[in-house]
């Protein structure tokens, strides 16, 4: 273990790169190079682990190491030989385990690149499993690198040697990967792209270096993908954006790239790691989910103006029905805008708030009252995510408040007006309907119509909230609280 100078490769960029890297081809939260001495195991790199070492006793490299493949624990938590281990018992609580060795050149065992994951797994898959393997090897190219400018420290050639095993070793993990793989420099210049991209695009070997990827886009994807490209270079914020890009028969797939920077020990991006990942099947069924919804919700819309018409029908032929009819109408209304609001729309009906915003559906049912000058319903306060289950109940009951105030209350003349204050907590949402400037409220009438009915149906029975009237002689204020998981279920 000496004659590799451990010491000098602690936390050392081009290992911490390793552990990076094998964490995120693994998808586990923990990656480690772990070196097995006589009474510790010590991390030269680590990823997601703050501790630089352990006692041997409790390590699970030691037993990684004495096999020639890679030892998967699937739950420590079951497994005899770890099952009371301090670190599954308690920090980090690991669960899934799988290392493998690192095996010097004379077949003595050093310790294993190891990830871990605090959830049981069943296991890596064979892409994982191989990535894993070729990283350990690139990991033993650093130990043998160290013994040997250990040995010759003055040679001229050692970190050029190293350099260059480093990058044939990345070479070959890059093109035995199904996806495209590319690297940039750290001002974003591309010079590296593995067998998979030229072999997708058809395009001739370093063809597309520098800024030339941008062409094997499509046209009308090029500028938002530049856009975001510069944004990630600007800032060192991951990369990803969805465009399509040109196969080699000429045809435009859709494809998801993503990219990640690689920083030294100061912190500053020496490189980018980045992915092209195809899903443009993926991308065409959830189109066509879309088309779907927007027909099946298109067709409720139609049913709302199909039972409107029936209830105007039903009152020209019973005129002494129509003052109830009128009301029903507005009610399916009011109904209507609410579904209209959150239902699924394509980028050109879409509204222009937020389908999951209080504040926007408040002003999509209040839009029909707000005429003339300035606004007759305001709505202040914090906004809060609702979703299609609490948009009903919700425009139930501000629509029978709205209606009520035409009637009697602030909107019955011209200088009335109506604050609406959301104010969201940590579990209840209260919202305030205050009048003001409408004819005077003379004693406190009894709630006892279906329209105060319908208000308590709505905001007690299908939203689990309280209902508080005050009748201000200056007008009426309403009090609603509502639980906050009941707007939405996200």
């Amino acid at each position: 273990m000496a004659k590799h100078d451990i010491e000098s490769l602690r936390d050392a960029a081009n290992l911490q790169g390793i552990t990076d890297f094998a964490a995120a081809l693994c998808e586990a939260p923990i990656a480690l190079v772990s070196l097995v001495e006589e009474r510790r195991q010590t991390f030269l790199a680590r990823t997601g682990l703050n501790a630089s070492e352990t006692p041997r006793e409790t390590s699970f490299c030691a037993f990684a190491m004495l096999d020639h493949e890679i030892m998967i624990v699937p739950d420590a938590a079951r497994d005899p030989r770890f099952a009371e281990n301090p670190l599954v018992t308690g920090d980090p609580n690991i669960r899934f385990y799988a290392g493998a060795p690192l095996i010097a050149d004379d077949g003595m065992p050093l310790g294993s690149l190891c990830i871990i994951d605090t959830e049981p797994r069943a296991g890596l898959t064979v892409l994982q499993q191989q990535g894993l393997t070729t990283l350990a090897e690139a990991v033993m190219a650093r130990l043998r690198d160290s013994r040997d400018a250990a040995a010759w420290r003055d040679a001229d050639n050692a970190n050029h040697r190293a350099l260059t095993e480093s990058h044939n070793r990345f070479r070959v993990l890059a093109d035995s990967m199904p996806q495209m793989v590319w690297s940039t420099l750290p001002d974003g210049y591309h010079d590296y792209y593995n067998a998979r991209w030229y072999d997708f695009t058809g395009v001739p070997e370093g063809s597309t270096d520098g800024e030339e990827w941008n062409g094997m886009f499509h046209p009308d994807d090029q500028e938002r993908a530049w856009a975001v490209w510069r944004h990630s270079l600007a800032t060192g914020d991951p990369y990803q954006v969805e465009y399509r890009l040109r196969r080699a028969d000429g045809e435009y797939r859709w494809t998801l790239g993503r990219a990640l920077p690689l920083r030294n020990e100061a912190g500053e991006i020496v490189r980018w790691f980045g992915t092209c990942t195809e899903v443009h099947e993926q991308k065409q069924a959830s189109e066509e989910r879309e088309v779907i919804a927007q027909e099946l919700s298109h067709r409720i819309k139609n049913i709302f103006a199909v039972i409107s018409g029936l209830i105007g029908f039903a009152a020209r032929a019973n005129p002494g029905f129509r003052g109830i009819s009128d009301d029903l109408r507005e009610r399916v209304t009011a109904l209507g805008r609410a579904h209209d609001f959150v239902r699924p729309h394509s980028a050109q009906s879409r509204p222009a708030a937020a389908q999951s915003s209080l504040h926007g559906l408040l002003d999509e049912l209040f839009r029909p009252y707000q005429q003339g000058e300035g606004m007759r319903i305001s709505v202040i306060g914090g906004d809060v995510n609702i979703d299609d289950r609490s948009a009903t109940p919700l425009a139930l009951l501000f629509h029978e408040l709205a209606t009520n105030a035409t009637k009697y209350g602030a909107l019955a003349n011209d200088d009335g007006r109506i604050m609406v204050e959301i104010a969201p907590n940590d579990d209840r949402v209260c919202l305030t309907w205050s009048e003001t400037g409408g004819p005077h409220v003379v004693g406190t009438p009894e709630p006892s119509g279906f329209g105060s009915q319908l208000i308590e149906m709505s905001a007690v029975r299908q939203l689990g909230g309280t209902v508080d009237r005050d009748w201000r002689r200056e007008g009426l204020v309403v009090t609603t609280c509502i639980p906050v998981k009941a707007f939405s279920r996200t």
